[in-house]
């Protein structure tokens, strides 16, 4: 098969091919029904405040750039509820469902995206850089490709404190162009960093498509063979195989003391910023995803399997949409922060 040939292939990985990927459905029944709605309630939570965020940013109360996260909550969902208090995360600058997945203050998180002093960074960071060392969790980050060599860096500082933990690291196939990735990849195998490489594949960078831009067709996981880095692939749009994957990798990165590589098979049903014309993919694709969308599937299968009950889906959103109205409440009363404070908390050498 010719690489031309492979491409056209792998145009669409809406259905990934089971035989390699971890799309298996673990038992529904392995959770209770709170771990369930607390699943659904992290996952509608991310949903509701990329709306608000939407709207906010379009009436001006949100400035700079804008990344959603609407349509791949499950990834993020799914993959922080297997993590530990020990663990570092870091992540990219689709940043916002990964806090709130972590448990990131809401209101202090809307307040940060409106450049309050109330936020999370008092309104310096904006939306593309969350913080909350509290929780161990240590930002998005806009430089593309710049999180991984600081992954590496929290990574090592486990290793050589002897922690009992990971950092996870999340990325976006945009970023895998950059060399930063190849030599993250290969340092953290050269070490044996308990790290955890993982790859949100939602099939477009920024104004393009993975086949226009990648000689490798769709697929990553296979080339972490040249790196000795055990990989698996997931359906991104199911929450409990991402959380099974997820619990799997760890386990094995603390056992075999090694790192992991996931890649998440997903997509995000806006544009790549809220600017973002949309003029490098149809319509007709979104339309096809959104069959997939995990608000509405996940749900839905709770209710048939007779898990819960829709009267208690529908109380799960109305509590998230009065934490959300709250949250804006919060951000659009906070103070602004004063130009006396412009050059407080900034280190320079």
């Amino acid at each position: 098969m010719t690489s031309k040939q492979k491409i056209e292939k792998n145009k669409s990985f809406h259905d990934i091919d089971s035989k390699k990927s971890r799309k298996s459905n673990p038992s529904i029944n392995s959770l209770d029904i709170n771990e369930h709605l607390e699943l659904f309630r992290k996952m509608y939570l991310i949903r509701q405040f990329e709306n608000a965020c939407g709207q906010n940013y379009a009436n001006g109360n949100i400035r700079g750039f804008l990344h959603l996260y609407s349509g791949q909550e499950a990834t993020g969902v799914g993959a922080l509820s297997s993590l530990k208090d020990s663990d570092y995360i870091v992540t990219h600058y689709r940043d916002h469902g990964h806090a709130l997945a972590r448990g990131l203050d809401v209101n202090r998180s809307m307040a940060e995206l409106f450049g309050k002093k109330t936020g999370l960074s008092k309104g310096k960071g904006g939306s593309m850089h969350l913080f909350d060392a509290s929780k161990k969790f240590m930002g998005g980050h806009a430089i593309v490709g710049g999180q991984l060599p600081l992954a590496a860096g929290l990574s090592l500082s486990q290793q050589y404190e002897n922690k009992d933990g990971i950092t996870i690291c999340f990325f976006g196939d945009g970023s895998t162009n950059q060399g930063i990735y190849h030599e993250t990849l290969n340092l953290a195998a050269v070490w044996n960093l308990p790290i955890l490489f993982f790859l949100e594949n939602n099939k477009y960078g920024m104004g393009s498509s993975i086949d226009r831009v990648r000689a490798g067709g769709l697929d990553f996981f296979p080339a972490m063979n040249t790196y000795e880095i055990p990989s698996m692939e997931v359906d991104g749009m199911d929450v409990l195989a991402v959380k099974e994957a997820t619990e799997i990798a760890r386990e094995k990165i603390l056992k075999d003391k090694k790192p992991f590589f996931i890649e998440s098979k997903t997509f995000r049903f806006v544009g790549h910023s809220y600017a973002d014309g949309q003029k490098y993919r149809n319509q007709d694709e979104v339309t096809m995803w959104e069959q997939k969308d995990p608000i509405i599937v996940y749900p839905k299968k709770l209710i048939e399997l007779k898990i819960t009950t829709n009267r208690e889906i529908n109380k799960i959103k109305s509590e998230v949409d009065n934490i959300i109205s709250d949250a804006i409440k919060f951000a659009s009363e906070s103070e602004e922060p004063s130009l006396n404070e412009i050059y407080d908390d900034i280190l320079a050498e």
